[in-house]
């Protein structure tokens, strides 16, 4: 795949921000244990692990104009590296606009996590495209990578006409546009058909492509080994050929902690699959993101379909064994070393 060249931003993407807050000490959330905050977004767990690699991110997003919770936000995306840019927004009230709140658990053994989103008022349902200042961003600045999720689009018709505009206006500057599916059933509950048919225009707009076995499925939902998730982008292919990266990474869990975790990535066209392989878990939110920015990272550094697996593995890996829902490599080299299974000191 090849990116435009002098880019201030190797990745930007849009997002709705929210804070996680999850019980310390593996507890579950009825436990009444201490509740430790995280700011959080898919998109941002993707930017995460790349500004940790040295590529430039940028972060296009709504926040809540005079409160401390947007001022932490704001904090954590640039102690990770990633640039901001977008409107405070009055706040309304005491019943209006607010950063949404995602509770989770662990889990632990046999007793899977749980997970509850509380999305009343989230700000980013309101973000429109004229919110950033596009023609710089992608033409003046210059951008290789616009990336965005199903799940921004999703929260409402206006961030998802948001989504459609600006990936309009990425690939008219040359962007490549990354879309991940991140298909949620809860968010589609009631409005099925219209996001089907939102979903299938970014789709037909993505240059790659990822979790985006939803759309073939017919309806049986994610696939149950690397063999149907091969089948899925075959036909993935076939209906949106424009795409030049298709990818989806394969899941299988033995217990809250042990997991087997495989993908398959469609690019220069062939397919190229890496066998699921076990993985120790502390907490599994952002596995899925890691692994894209794995793939992200290799595909921007030019590298072979294998190593982009190897790397999205390594960095997925690294996402769940700890309790934050993103991965921050130190370094590539490092990531060579977890695809190695090297658990041995590094020095």
């Amino acid at each position: 795949m090849v990116f435009r060249d002098n880019c201030k931003y190797d990745i930007a993407a849009v997002s709705s921000m929210g804070l996680r807050l999850c019980p310390a000490g593996r507890q579950s959330l009825f436990s009444g244990a201490p509740l430790q905050l995280q700011a959080t977004s898919a998109e941002t767990n993707v930017l995460t692990a790349l500004s940790s690699l040295g590529m430039r991110a940028k972060v296009l997003t709504r926040f809540v104009e005079g409160l401390e919770t947007s001022r932490y936000i704001k904090a954590e995306l640039a102690r990770r590296g990633i640039e901001t840019e977008g409107p405070d927004v009055p706040q309304g009230g005491p019943w209006g606009y607010r950063h949404q709140i995602n509770f989770a658990d662990s889990g632990f053994g046999c007793v899977p996590p749980a997970v509850q989103n509380d999305r009343a008022g989230e700000v980013g349902r309101s973000i429109c495209a004229s919110d950033f200042d596009t023609e710089k961003l992608f033409a003046a600045d210059g951008c290789r990578i616009f990336h965005f999720s199903g799940l921004i689009a999703s929260l409402s018709e206006t961030s998802g006409k948001t989504c459609l505009e600006l990936a309009k206006a990425a690939k008219a500057a040359g962007t490549k546009v990354s879309f991940d599916v991140n298909y949620r059933p809860s968010l589609h509950a009631g409005r099925e058909k219209e996001l089907f048919a939102l979903f299938d225009e970014l789709c037909g707009l993505a240059d790659i492509l990822s979790g985006a076995g939803y759309m073939v499925c017919e309806g049986k939902g994610r696939a149950k080994d690397l063999d149907e998730e091969a089948g899925y982008i075959e036909r993935l292919h076939e209906r949106y050929p424009q795409a030049d990266v298709l990818f989806s990474c394969c899941r299988r869990e033995e217990s809250a902690n042990r997991h087997s975790v495989g993908a398959c990535l469609w690019a220069d066209g062939a397919l190229t699959r890496r066998e699921l392989r076990e993985l120790d878990v502390c907490d599994r939110i952002g596995g899925g993101d890691g692994y894209l920015a794995g793939v992200l990272y290799g595909l921007l550094k030019g590298y072979d379909p294998e190593t982009c697996l190897d790397l999205g593995w390594a960095v997925s890996a690294m996402a769940v064994s700890s309790p934050e829902d993103y991965a921050q490599p130190a370094s590539e080299q490092q990531l060579r070393e977890i695809c190695r299974g090297n658990a041995q000191i590094i020095r």
